[in-house]
């Protein structure tokens, strides 16, 4: 096992910048994760740490070794892809030890660790199969069987769930997590979902066209996000935004919405008197009312069984709740929301950084 620290980390492609001076520090044996949207560079960042990308500025280092100019197989490291990358004329075997043979590895030896991968990820009986007679999960495992084998310093995850159907990712999230804990070898994941990146990261590291917008644990992504993005990013169903101005006295300060509605600022908010502003707050911390907070009126009702999920607007802005009570309200119809204080946010407009005291 080993750290990988990233350092001013550039990449360009052609005359296009890609990743403008990324810096992550990942510690031995933590799962880090990835996150972003598609395009903001952090597949690139994880096949530069792979050395399937040249650096063009920058360092990479794994455990105490620069690898900038190392050859994939010199790195001691072991990547999973999103399309599995199995040998199909190969059983699950020897899929798993292909990498051992390359290696010049005993056969004994071999055969022991391919065995031992197995029995981690309950491949024991599909050992003589062919990838072609497995599900997609079975697959999936079988690539993760084959990085296993390699005992590596560091994994690397290429969103590896992307192929398999929703009830299937939320099963294999669990394995992966589960065999992290077993394992304890340095993990990065790549994903651009953030439910997985929640459930599943010691640390996340947001980006945004090549760059990175806030690295934490990820409740304090959530409970403190750095910036509007990041508000907006992390958290299912997103958070709501709502523009304003701040009103500051001497005691109190509110946000005046855009059609005169107030509300109380969130305790601890910075910002000046006068000043535009997003009020932020997630649908899981609105409650319902018979006046006052947000007037909205109702456009979708989603009961899920376990919640009820309504999709409302307010003078043009889309408002999300979410409620564990079962609520039947009639489309058109209004209601009012109260945000939690203790959970809003304030963003200044012009630069979307949250406003803190």
């Amino acid at each position: 096992m080993a750290s990988v620290t990233i350092q001013a980390v550039k990449k360009n492609f052609g005359e296009v910048p890609v990743l403008h001076g990324v810096d992550i520090d990942i510690r031995d044996g933590s799962f880090t994760v990835l996150v972003g949207p598609s395009g903001c560079g952090k597949s690139t960042l994880l096949r530069m740490i792979a050395g399937l990308e040249q650096i063009n500025a920058g360092e990479i280092r794994i455990g105490d070794r620069v690898v900038n100019d190392l050859q994939p197989k010199e790195r001691d490291i072991a990547m999973v892809f999103q399309n599995y990358a199995l040998y199909p004329h190969m059983t699950v075997r020897e899929n798993m030890a292909f990498s051992l043979a390359l290696a010049k590895m005993d056969a004994a030896t071999a055969d022991a660790k391919v065995k031992r991968a197995a029995e981690i990820l309950a491949l024991d009986a599909l050992l003589d199969r062919y990838p072609r007679q497995l599900s997609g999960g079975q697959r999936q495992r079988v690539a993760m069987g084959r990085a296993i084998v390699r005992d590596p310093q560091v994994f690397l995850f290429d969103e590896p769930l992307s192929n398999l159907d929703a009830k299937l990712r939320v099963a294999m999230r669990s394995e992966l997590k589960e065999l992290h804990q077993r394992l304890k070898t340095t993990s990065i994941y790549v994903t651009h979902d953030q439910i997985e990146a929640m459930t599943m990261g010691d640390k996340i590291v947001v980006m945004r066209d090549g760059r990175i917008e806030q690295t934490g644990g990820p409740l304090d992504l959530y409970d403190h996000p750095a910036n509007q993005f990041v508000a907006g990013f992390i958290g299912s169903p997103a958070m709501n935004f709502l523009p304003g101005t701040l009103r500051r006295t001497a005691n109190t300060a509110h946000v005046e919405l855009n059609d005169g509605t107030q509300l109380d600022a969130p305790p601890l908010t910075g910002g000046v008197d006068g000043q535009p502003v997003v009020y932020g707050t997630r649908p899981e911390h609105l409650t319902l009312a018979s006046s006052g907070g947000i007037p909205a009126k109702v456009v979708v009702m989603e009961p899920t069984g376990m919640d009820t999920f309504i999709a409302c607007r307010h003078e043009g802005v889309d408002i999300s709740a979410v409620f564990r009570e079962r609520y039947d309200f009639t489309p058109g119809s209004t209601i009012h929301l109260v945000p939690d204080l203790q959970r809003a946010h304030l963003f200044d407009a012009s630069n979307g950084k949250r406003l803190a005291a």
